[in-house]
């Protein structure tokens, strides 16, 4: 439960700070569609941070699974958007990095349905 709980808190965390560079650092450095897509990819760490931190006190069946699941679709889905809308920046190509978005999204849509399933049991 600690380790969910850990996890949840560090994304908030990361969000909060990467919501603070976006606004007023990066902000100045990158182009609007790219800041935007940086944002999402904030929400969405922020959403599953809290998510990850309510599943750590809430009895549920297949606990780990969708932590794994919220976990790992979080970091590909959000931070392969981070790196995508700061591209420019660091001057390096990372289109590469494209497909693993949403791959990122399909396991986080995998938790919710596990999640959703087993609150019904």
């Amino acid at each position: 439960m600690e380790k969910i709980r850990f996890i949840g808190g560090l994304f908030a965390l990361f969000s909060v700070v990467l919501g603070a560079f976006a606004s007023h650092f990066f902000k100045k450095l990158i182009d609007e569609s790219s800041l935007q897509s940086f944002e999402v990819g904030i929400r969405y760490l922020m959403f599953h941070g809290l998510a990850l931190i309510l599943l750590s006190i809430i009895p549920i069946e297949g606990k780990k699974v969708i932590f794994r699941l919220f976990t790992w679709g979080s970091i590909l889905f959000s931070f392969s958007i981070f790196f995508l809308s700061l591209q420019s920046l660091i001057k390096i190509n990372l289109k590469w990095l494209g497909p693993i978005t949403p791959l990122g999204g399909t396991l986080l849509i995998i938790g919710w349905i596990i999640f959703t399933i087993n609150s019904l049991k």
